[in-house]
This record gives structure tokens, C-alpha cells and sequence, in this order.
């Protein structure tokens, strides 16, 4: 009997690691990086087609949906990237799964309000890339990603591809942490009394950013 109560608990710890694994970790926040190549002055994005996605999640459920492109640059050379610039235009912050209802209007409204990203103050947020490095099947693209008053360098896995005239970037999905961007609201790393009605603070995002024909 003490053996199977044993083998028991063995297979519960394991199962529990194994579901603790499976939870993807945010990207690695560091200081603001200085620029050196300046590319917005290409304005060659095709902010009609150029789009942010974002993912946020909670203990009832998730929402997901898009933010477009204000304006943008990429500079490329004998198909490597050198470098790029990203201004998101956060007014334009559309929840897709609840599209055409009252609820995505309500949580359009909430996210730009002063709880999240407080459009009317901070109405754009930022990317602007540092480095490149070659990985080989894609690429790890560093730079400074601005959300409200808050400058960070990240590292993203991006692929970088030319087609008919028509440079695309797509990053892979990545977890960013809002808390270290100052977005508190319902983030338990902020409040303690919150029990099951936080908002997780890690958000899933991607680039997909195309240059105009």
C-alpha cells in the first residue's frame, strides 16, 4: 500500500512540473539602448496592412486582437535587416474576439483609458530596433520598446523575407511583462487583494510589418 501511495505522489509531482513548464515566460527587460541608425525618416511601412496583435489572458478567459501601424521605416540590405522603427498607433487598439459587440466596445474604451495605456496622454508606443543578430532559420532582433513613459530593450525571434518589391518582418509571438511598463490595473504585482480577478501580467504580442510596394 505504501508503494502505490508513493508512485502515486511521484506521478502528481511530475504531472505538476510538467504543467508548470508549459507556461511561457516574458522576454527579458533591460536598459534603454542609444540609437545610432535612424531609419524613421524612410516612412516606408505600409501602415494599411502593418499590424501589432496582442493577447492578454485572465483566470475566466483571454482577448485578443490588433493595433495598427502610425508610421514606420525598415532598412534593408542584400536581404539582411539593419534596422527598423515602429510607431503604434494605440488609438487604434480593436478587441477581434468579441468584434461588432458591446463588450469589445467597453474593453476597446478600457484598455485606452488612464487604467492601461492611457492613449491621451501616451496616444503611440514605440519599437525601434538596435541590433540584428543571424540565427540562422530566423533572427533575434533587439530593441527599445516604449509603452507609456517607459523605455525598454528587448530580444524578439523575427523572420525578415522580400517578395514582388514588398519587404515583410514577422516576429514570433512574444510575452511581454506590463508591469515593468507601469500598466497596473489588475496586476497582482501591484495589489495583494485581488484573489481571482487579476489580469495576468505577461501580454502576448507580434509584429507583422510590411514595407510598401
Amino acid at each position: 500500500m505504501k508503494k502505490i501511495v508513493l508512485s502515486l505522489v511521484v506521478i502528481a509531482s511530475v504531472l505538476t512540473a510538467c504543467k508548470g513548464e508549459k507556461k511561457e515566460k516574458a522576454v527579458e527587460t533591460k536598459e534603454e539602448v542609444k540609437v545610432e541608425t535612424k531609419v524613421a525618416d524612410l516612412n516606408n511601412v505600409d501602415t494599411a496592412i502593418s499590424v501589432l496583435n496582442w493577447k492578454g489572458t485572465k483566470p475566466t478567459g483571454a482577448h485578443n486582437g490588433t493595433v495598427a501601424l502610425k508610421s514606420g521605416g525598415l532598412l534593408v540590405e542584400n536581404g539582411e535587416l539593419q534596422g527598423g522603427e515602429f510607431i503604434v498607433d494605440l488609438a487604434t487598439i480593436t478587441n477581434v474576439d468579441m468584434a461588432g459587440s458591446e463588450g469589445a466596445g467597453k474593453l476597446e474604451g478600457h484598455l485606452k483609458s488612464a487604467d492601461f495605456f492611457d492613449v491621451e496622454k501616451y496616444p503611440t508606443s514605440k519599437f525601434v530596433i538596435t541590433n540584428v543578430e543571424d540565427k540562422g532559420d530566423n533572427i533575434h532582433v533587439t530593441g527599445n520598446l516604449t509603452l507609456k513613459d517607459v523605455t525598454k530593450s528587448i530580444t524578439i525571434p523575427a523572420t525578415i523575407s522580400t517578395e514582388g518589391g514588398v519587404t515583410t518582418f514577422e516576429s514570433e509571438k512574444f510575452m511581454v511583462n506590463r508591469a515593468d511598463f507601469n500598466i497596473k490595473y489588475g496586476s497582482k504585482s501591484f495589489f495583494d487583494d485581488l484573489k481571482d480577478k487579476f489580469i495576468d501580467d505577461n501580454m502576448e504580442l507580434s509584429f507583422v510589418v510590411k514595407t510598401k510596394a
